[in-house]
């Protein structure tokens, strides 16, 4: 039994660059036994047919085949090809150059259920113009897996502000005892006059009746002699 193996595409248009009025078509079908691969491009068309699978890593072998009708013509000459492990992939250059897209890839409007739209590859028409064109149409590790902000190590995890003792935590505004609190420059503020006079309550002179303990007045240190009735301060 055939069975149809699952395609992504994205496109790019415009009416006066060929190089920016192109398809991405990926044919997404792991472990392709080449040999068996057979893959025709024409002006109208794309036909697939190949054997996948894998023993040595107990993926039977299985037959796989295709046809697809494009919407409009493209030049068979101009494609660019690149086979994986993993897929296929396929730079294709439309014949017409036009500045609006495809509606679809197919000639006919059909829902076609192992078809869908390559959104690592995708832009929208109206922003086309600022966006890069994924020179490595090969789509081998598509952008936003490997070493992304977002995955392994990122910000947000580990060094992320805001996350136990990280960054974003020490001294902040508002959190009280948290963070790299200073016990004894408090209690320098404390004897200097009070714990945040002049901003936490006080009067705006600092004349606040409750200023923090007071100093201790310093008393002479005085002993007492008596000698045969006659008393000596030292």
């Amino acid at each position: 039994m055939t069975s149809h193996p699952q395609l992504t595409w994205a496109q790019r248009s415009s009416a006066t660059t060929p190089d920016k009025n192109i398809l991405y078509v990926t044919i997404d079908l792991p472990d392709i036994i080449e040999s068996t691969l057979q893959l025709d491009i024409e002006e109208d068309h794309i036909s697939f047919k190949a054997r996948a699978g894998n023993a040595a890593r107990g993926l039977a072998e299985k037959d796989y085949a295709f046809k697809l009708d494009f919407y409009a013509p493209i030049v068979p000459e101009e494609t660019q090809k690149s086979l994986s492990s993993r897929h296929i992939a396929l730079k294709l250059r439309k014949k017409d150059a036009q500045e609006d897209f495809w509606p679809r890839l197919t000639k006919e409007k059909l829902k076609v259920p192992w078809l869908k739209t390559d959104f690592s590859k995708w832009v929208d028409e109206d922003e086309q113009d600022g966006a890069a064109d994924p020179d490595d149409f090969s789509g081998v590790d598509d952008p936003g897996m490997g070493g992304m902000p977002g995955m392994g190590g990122m910000p947000g995890m580990g060094g992320m502000p805001g996350m136990g003792g990280m960054p974003g935590m020490g001294g902040m505004p508002g959190m009280g005892g948290m963070g790299d609190f200073n016990f004894e420059e408090m209690m320098a503020k404390i004897n200097a006059g009070g714990a945040g006079g002049g901003e936490d309550g006080g009067d705006e002179d600092g004349d606040d009746d409750d200023d923090g303990v007071p100093p201790l007045e310093e008393v002479p240190a005085t002993t007492s002699t008596k000698i045969e009735g006659t008393e000596e301060a030292h």
